[in-house]
């Protein structure tokens, strides 16, 4: 839809009676505070104009940026940030405060923009201006990103905010059950969530929508900036979809704003009716025109590129702007938003002594609450897991390894938010009493039921919402909530994006990973990972840890639980394994250790995670042959990155002993810890895990003449030490 540039939503003129109209109903709405809002029509009309030419002005100045659907969305920043949020710019990480996410990260300057109209002191009026600009002290980069005060979590890739935006309305939730009581609501916040056409395109928004009305979030309101625009034309090329059905039937009120551009009124009274819902999430359907007075208004060009310098200059015409004056922000303007910051103070003052009042009527309570707060875990927790003698002596599976280790944990700490994706008696994260994070109303056929208070999470088969949520769980506030997942390994290749957002963000979230390779066996190889170990060994910021057995995997969950600004996959076995008597859980922490050591040692054998045992029988065998073997275990290769050089040389001896590893997945990556690997090369095959095993020649007799028959090549042509092969 393009406007005529005669119409008076673009020129600004026929403002004061719809603007009479705006007052009068802001008047009528529940507000935040007693005073009525006494504002003139002007007002509301130069605020729109002064920020849609704002946003027009930063793209043209580095011409580039995304100006279309800021400037569509200026009347509902007005609506939120003025009128609705409950926020401190003063104090961005009040800890009680609304939580807004723009999912439709690209549309960044509409969030950059209200920061600094409502006081963020780090959002200066200089740093705004450095959008698109090569200052890399910038704090307004292309999409939002968490480091920045004002943003709860980076998007970019869309539906991943959507999704962030129900975990921190199940974290709401959760702290409502755990801490509020009658006449104490210490946790009163409300999620904001702002989309495009786009976010409910992707399959992960989808996923968490039909989560979130499942769960009945109804302090989540999703706010859709329906443009009808995406950057290869309009929407109805693609989707035609009824929008507010699909809505509906996911279990979510729906609320239309037919005029989203300039309809303030409407939008504060949609907005308010959104947070008084009382039993299910809440959609607005907001229509708005993408790049509303510019000459590409309605169009796709309006979504990723700057007007041009007649253009904007066009728009200040119309507009009654100077234009050959840039980035005006008049005192009327300032002095509109002037009153936000000291409003927030007062949250938090009023919010702090209700926590006051609270310690003082449930101090046990009041105590833990502060202790969540600061994302500590009560003290002793390392006591709960079992010591390396009471583990079992018969061969174990690593995945219920990993159960015996952190349910004892999880039990006794409340931090801990276990979900998994419809896998739960695979994967061993059910702890004694646990209770199911559900509607409380909700009656299953299955007869599982719940309520807020519960911490483990059904997420269904939604491998890539469980990921993407918890890393809104997570972002609640810093360590508040420790989230942890559980699926198949290979089905974190679905979930990987999610995994990679939270590793960017640095946010602590577990992920259980079990079945994790052609020991797995009969369900094939679309099931046993081969490259997958690569991808997350690669990824900054991420700790992907395979432990051998029991000891180990105590060692994987210690280091992942002390990892506070870290993802962590922990990778284990369906199979069981042998209990090695070597294995320590404090050399898990240096990512490698020596397990077995031998003096003049012909050769390292490298074990990792399930093939771990498998490197101590081939020593064995080996030494027979009166071939000394030393064994060194790897669960972690940036784990052993991070330790000092000469525990690295000590640890693998690489310049003096040629080292092999054995695992069953694509070897590359080895090269830079060994001289050769027993590996895998192509897609599993479809046996019972030992069968598959001995198809791809694991069994000690086969790896031990593979060892045999490289030292024998390597003595024969010193040369191939220095090429790596693959035996």
């Amino acid at each position: 839809m393009h406007l005529a540039n005669d119409d008076p939503r673009v020129n600004g003129t026929g403002q004061t009676d719809y603007g009479k109209h705006v007052v009068d109903g802001l008047k009528k709405a529940e507000h935040i505070e007693d005073t009525a809002v006494k504002k003139l029509s002007e007002e509301h009309d130069i605020v729109l104009k002064t920020f849609r030419l704002l946003i027009a002005d930063l793209c043209q100045q580095f011409k580039g940026g995304h100006p279309g659907g800021a400037i569509g969305m200026a009347a509902i920043g007005v609506a939120l940030w003025k009128y609705v949020m409950r926020y401190a710019p003063h104090t961005p990480t009040y800890f009680n405060r609304d939580r807004f996410i723009l999912s439709n990260g690209h549309t960044c300057l509409f969030q950059y923009t209200f920061l600094h109209l409502t006081g963020y002191k780090a959002m200066t009026f200089d740093q705004l201006k450095s959008y698109h600009s090569d200052r890399v002290d910038a704090l307004c980069p292309g999409h939002p990103e968490i480091e920045h005060e004002g943003i709860e979590v980076t998007t970019g890739p869309l539906g991943q905010g959507i999704a962030n935006a129900v975990g921190l309305a199940m974290a709401t939730k959760n702290l409502q059950a755990t801490y509020n009581k009658p006449g104490f609501d210490v946790v009163s916040n409300h999620t904001w969530c702002m989309i495009g056409d786009a976010c409910l395109q992707e399959g992960v928004a989808l996923e968490a929508i039909s989560f979130a009305g499942h769960l009945k979030l109804n302090n989540l309101t999703v706010i859709y900036d329906n443009n009808q625009v995406t950057c290869d034309g309009s929407v109805d090329l693609t989707n035609t979809e009824d929008v507010n059905a699909k809505m509906t039937a996911c279990g979510w009120d729906v609320i239309d704003i037919e005029d989203g551009c300039f309809d303030i009124e409407g939008l504060v009274e949609a907005l308010h009716k959104a947070r008084a819902a009382t039993d299910k999430p809440t959609f607005i359907n907001v229509r708005t025109i993408i790049g509303i007075g510019s000459a590409v208004a309605g169009d796709a060009v309006a979504h990723g590129a700057a007007f041009g310098d007649a253009d904007v200059a066009n728009m200040k015409k119309l507009y009654g702007f100077n234009p050959e004056e840039h980035f005006v922000v008049g005192e009327e303007v300032r002095k509109f938003f002037d009153d936000i910051p000291e409003r927030g103070e007062e949250f938090v003052r009023s919010w702090e002594k209700k926590v006051q009042e609270y310690e003082t009527e449930f101090p046990e309570l009041g105590a833990e609450f502060r202790r969540r707060i600061a994302g500590r875990l009560p003290e002793g927790w390392k006591d709960l897991i079992p010591s390396k003698q009471s583990f079992p002596e018969k061969p174990t599976a690593t995945r219920a390894s990993s159960g015996l280790v952190f349910n004892p944990i999880a039990q006794a700490c409340n931090s801990f938010m276990v979900g998994t994706a419809d896998l739960s008696p695979s994967v061993n994260m059910i702890w004694k009493g646990k209770v199911d994070f559900q509607h409380p109303d909700l009656k299953t056929t299955c007869g599982i039921t719940g309520n807020y208070s519960g911490r483990y999470i059904h997420y269904g088969v939604r491998e890539h919402a469980m990921a993407a949520i918890s890393n809104g769980l997570a972002a609640f506030a810093p360590n508040t909530f420790v989230p942890i997942t559980s699926s198949f390994f290979m089905f974190y290749l679905y979930a990987a994006p999610a995994v990679r957002m939270g590793a960017l963000q640095h946010l602590q979230v577990i992920h259980a990973a079990t079945h994790d390779s052609i020991g797995m066996g009969e369900d094939g190889p679309t099931h046993q990972p081969i490259e997958l170990a690569n991808l997350y060994r690669s990824m900054p910021n991420m700790l992907y840890i395979r432990p051998g057995d029991s000891e180990e995997a105590a060692g994987a969950w210690i280091t992942a639980i002390e990892a506070k600004h870290t993802p962590t996959i922990i990778s284990t076995s369906r199979q069981a394994l042998p209990q090695l008597p070597s294995t320590r859980r404090d050399g898990v922490a240096k990512g490698a250790y020596v397990l077995e050591e031998v003096e003049d040692a012909d050769v390292t054998l490298i074990g990792v995670g399930a093939e771990l045992s498998f490197a101590v029988e081939v020593a064995k065998e080996l030494k027979t042959k009166n071939v000394k073997a030393r064994v060194v275990s790897f669960p972690c290769w940036r784990l052993f990155e991070d330790q000092p050089l000469e525990y690295r040389r000590d640890t693998l001896r690489k310049h003096q002993t040629p080292a092999v590893v054995i695992e069953p997945y694509a070897p590359n990556g080895w090269e830079r810890y060994a001289n050769a690997a027993i590996c895998v090369k192509r897609f599993g095959h479809s046996l019972p895990g030992k069968a598959a095993y001995k198809f791809f020649g694991f069994e000690t007799g086969p790896m031990t003449a593979k060892v045999g028959d490289y030292l024998e090549k390597i003595k024969a042509d010193e040369l191939l030490r220095h090429e790596f092969m693959e035996l």
